[in-house]
């Protein structure tokens, strides 16, 4: 029970976190995707850095968030410095990672199990500078763990990809400054099904300052680019490499 004594001290421990949390947003950089309609629609005009962004993934092999994985390896790939991924099964494909241009070497497992132990290695690694990003593979992400991994990442301008492996479905009350949702689509061309790039549903589920989205995109390419489809384009709607820095 907080006694009256107690009171002053936890309010301006609050009032610390919030003024910690609103500063670095003035001046934190943000990484383009490159795709117009995309850009346009997040705060900055790309992705922000030094923040944490949830992933998950639809369809039915959703539990295995490979495309979550490729969005964030492709994210990456477009960083430089190596990469802390802390996995919470054993199966990520490194050549994969490295189709969409995040070579294996630049890669550092962290092979833990749980989510208690794969929060603390996440927010451990947000503390390292030199880090081009930090992924972490969780069933859940709650509000108070995601609060001090935003935290971390504000203070090392570090990026932090949190990849929603179980649970996705739930859409959980916590800090992370984006969540986005990838899922397949059919490809374009109906007479040869396969064969061209592969094409995903790039759903922005939510992001602060910014109205949720989707946009059909061809998949990343060998440098961890997006594109717009050639045969729908962009199919935004309302909810119901260079890096630069955010105003």
């Amino acid at each position: 029970m907080a006694t009256a004594a107690s009171i002053p001290t936890a309010l301006e421990a609050l009032r610390e976190d919030i003024a910690r949390l609103a500063a670095p947003a003035r001046r934190r950089r943000i990484l383009p995707f490159g795709v117009e309609p995309l850009d346009a629609a997040l705060p900055g005009g790309g992705l922000a850095l030094g923040a944490v962004h949830e992933i998950c993934e639809g369809g039915i092999d959703a539990w295995r968030a490979p495309l979550a994985a490729l969005f964030a390896a492709g994210i990456l790939a477009r960083l430089k410095g190596p990469v802390l991924w802390c996995l919470h099964s054993r199966d990520l494909f490194a050549p994969a990672l490295a189709r969409v241009g995040l070579h294996p070497d630049r890669v550092i497992y962290c092979e833990t199990f749980k989510d208690a132990e794969v929060l603390p290695a996440m927010e451990e690694g947000l503390r390292h500078r030199g880090l081009a990003g930090v992924v972490g593979e969780l069933g859940r992400l709650p509000l108070t763990p995601s609060r001090r991994l935003q935290l971390a990442a504000e203070s090392s301008g570090v990026v932090a990809l949190v990849l929603r492996r179980s649970g996705a479905e739930r859409d959980e009350n916590n800090a992370a400054f984006s969540r986005w949702r990838i899922a397949p689509v059919a490809s374009a061309d109906e007479a040869d099904p396969g064969l061209g790039r592969a094409r995903w549903q790039v759903e922005l589920l939510r992001c602060r300052g910014a109205e949720a989205r989707s946009f059909v995109l061809e998949a990343c390419d060998a440098k961890g680019c997006l594109a717009v489809s050639a045969s729908v384009g962009d199919r935004s709607r309302p909810a119901a490499g260079s890096l630069r820095a955010s105003a």
